[in-house]
């Protein structure tokens, strides 16, 4: 399928596709496939594609451990110190 556009079409499509660093034919073809074919979420090569961020988005940042949670303690301070001191308990304990 060949489709003729318009010099007013071609010209923003090329400068969009500057702006985000693509083609103007990728730009497109991810146009219409986006309001053609798939729905977010519907396409399971979509999910796939994501980075870990993308699936994290809106649940980073939730979690807290002020001096609210567990007495007081600051669960993300000296982690490294707190995990170590656990292993050797542990091994104390059997």
């Amino acid at each position: 399928m060949k489709i003729t556009l318009t010099p007013a079409i071609e010209s923003a499509l090329c400068e969009e596709a500057n702006r985000q660093k693509t083609t103007p034919e990728m730009l497109a073809l991810d146009c219409l496939q986006n309001r053609f074919v798939t729905k977010k979420g519907d396409d399971p090569s979509e999910t796939e594609q994501k980075t870990l961020a993308d699936f994290l988005v809106g649940h980073i940042g939730v979690l807290s451990s002020g001096n609210h949670i567990h007495g007081g303690a600051r669960l993300s301070e000296n982690c490294g110190q707190k995990f170590t001191a656990a292993l050797v308990q542990k091994r104390r304990q059997g």
